[in-house]
């Protein structure tokens, strides 16, 4: 026969059985020292094609401007690569070369691509074929835009991170 809670008997509890033995709470070791935060991922921009922006996010979002070089982490560069192109056609290309570089293996020892950044190269919407084409190369890696600014192109790097590019600059720590 099952009795009820209530039914004149008082609930009872799970049975807590504790193997090894019992530490009082004052002579329980201490706790470990906390750990330092970690800090910010660095990463290397790396340019597929000349004019591609590496140089102009480096500023805007920090991070080491390797230009069209693979970065050098035996010298102090991180090895964390965010590889940047343009969005018309041959910078789509030299994105899609340069990544089938890293998927082929033959990328440097040590380099971890982590993303593509694809920069516009005009304001206003992809046309439909570019739009195609990015969305493949999303298939396969992390894709991160960065809009059409005006500033940029005069210089004027003062202003925060476009708010279109807010996951990438959560990406590279720099809030926007």
């Amino acid at each position: 026969m099952v009795m009820q809670p209530g039914a004149g008997q008082a609930a009872a509890g799970p049975e807590i059985w504790v193997r090894g033995p019992v530490i009082e709470p004052e002579a329980r070791p201490q706790d470990p020292p906390p750990q330092p935060a970690a800090s910010a991922r660095r990463f290397s921009w790396v340019a597929t094609h000349g004019g591609a922006g590496s140089t102009t996010l480096a500023a805007v979002f920090g991070g080491h401007d390797a230009g069209r070089n693979w970065p050098q982490p035996e010298h102090g560069e991180p090895a964390s690569v965010l590889l940047v192109g343009r969005t018309h056609s041959a910078g789509l290309d030299a994105v899609s070369h340069t990544l089938d570089i890293f998927r082929r293996g033959d990328s440097p020892p040590g380099l971890d691509l982590d993303a593509i950044v694809l920069v516009a190269d005009a304001p206003g919407r992809l046309p439909r074929q570019l739009a195609q084409r990015v969305k493949v190369i999303g298939s396969v890696i992390d894709v991160y835009r960065v809009p059409w600014v005006p500033a940029w192109r005069t210089g004027d790097l003062t202003g925060p991170p476009p708010r279109e590019s807010a996951a990438l600059a959560r990406l590279t720590g720099r809030t926007p």
